[in-house]
């Protein structure tokens, strides 16, 4: 019996960019994420068929802790120097309350915790609740939660939702050629251009997945730099001892959180209601169509 969870942020930007922006309602607002969310919402559940399913949100896109002990996370995405919201298209911004009015309709239980990002949410899940688990995502960052032993894999959507990959301890040693549950470690070294993390200065994906090979640890790595391990290019052992400012404090801003304080809410996939009438108004209000029929065919309603 599967557990679904869903990246919101990342779902509805591969919407917004995946759908055609012709998509309004009658009164203009455009409605192009909302639809593209919930068909692939509606797409995944037909194929995973969940008994349990949690949208995630961000509570803070930049926890202010991940923050006070790197400063530089995330402030590549600033609108400003003052700024403290993420930079957002302007027609996406005013879709996303509709969107979650109407998954609040359909009681799909979505979560966002104060001071952590979904990322955050999803891993606590996954890491307290029972398998097989389904993490739906278009963000490798979420590729450290694989975990073969309790069937939690990622649902990858880089190739989109017809075609994502199901990522597994294999997959992620194939493409990076690293042991597969060392995927934080290798994106600590390498470093993460998006979320304004440099990784060690000079090593690039090619060092990060030797070290990641040999050493089971940052520590290990770190103790072999420092008493000339053979494995251990004298080079990139030099790097490694250098940045070790940078790697005392990047893996707790890297590693997801676990032990996020989730509210205690049903996560079993919503029963048809008594009453479908306000779905239908949202569904005729924005020119929904079909994407909402789609969903309501998916639950089995």
């Amino acid at each position: 019996m599967t557990l679904i969870l869903l990246d919101s942020g990342s779902l509805w930007y591969r919407a917004y960019y995946g759908m055609p922006d012709t998509l309004t309602a009658d009164d203009g607002t455009p409605v192009n994420a909302i639809r593209g969310f919930l068909d692939m919402s509606a797409r995944l559940i037909s194929t995973y068929n969940p008994d349990r399913m949690v949208i995630c949100l961000d509570g803070d896109w930049r926890p202010s802790w991940r923050v006070e002990l790197f400063p530089a996370y995330k402030a590549n995405r600033l609108e400003d120097e003052e700024g403290e919201e993420e930079v957002e298209p302007d027609t996406l911004t005013p879709q996303i309350p509709i969107l979650l009015d109407l998954l609040d309709e359909f009681g799909i239980p979505m979560v966002g915790v104060d001071d952590y990002e979904a990322d955050d949410v999803m891993a606590t899940y996954a890491h307290t609740q029972p398998g097989p688990t389904r993490i739906v995502t278009g963000d490798r960052d979420l590729f450290q939660l694989v975990d073969d032993k309790r069937d939690i894999k990622v649902a990858y959507l880089a190739k989109g939702i017809s075609a994502h990959d199901l990522v597994d301890l294999n997959f992620i040693s194939q493409k990076y050629s690293i042991p597969g549950d060392r995927y934080a470690m290798f994106a600590t070294f390498r470093g993460d251009a998006s979320d304004g993390l440099p990784g060690v200065k000079g090593i690039g994906e090619k060092g990060a997945a030797l070290i990641s090979t040999h050493f089971a640890s940052i520590d290990d790595a770190i103790v072999a730099a420092q008493s000339g391990d053979e494995r251990l290019p004298s080079a990139l052992a030099k790097k490694i001892v250098a940045g070790m400012d940078y790697l005392a404090i990047a893996p707790k801003v890297v590693n997801c959180a676990r032990d996020v304080p989730l509210p205690e809410i049903e996560l079993t996939m919503p029963q048809v209601p008594a009453d479908l009438s306000k779905i239908y108004q949202i569904k005729e209000k924005y020119s929904l169509g079909a994407s909402v029929d789609r969903l309501i065919s998916a639950l089995k309603w």
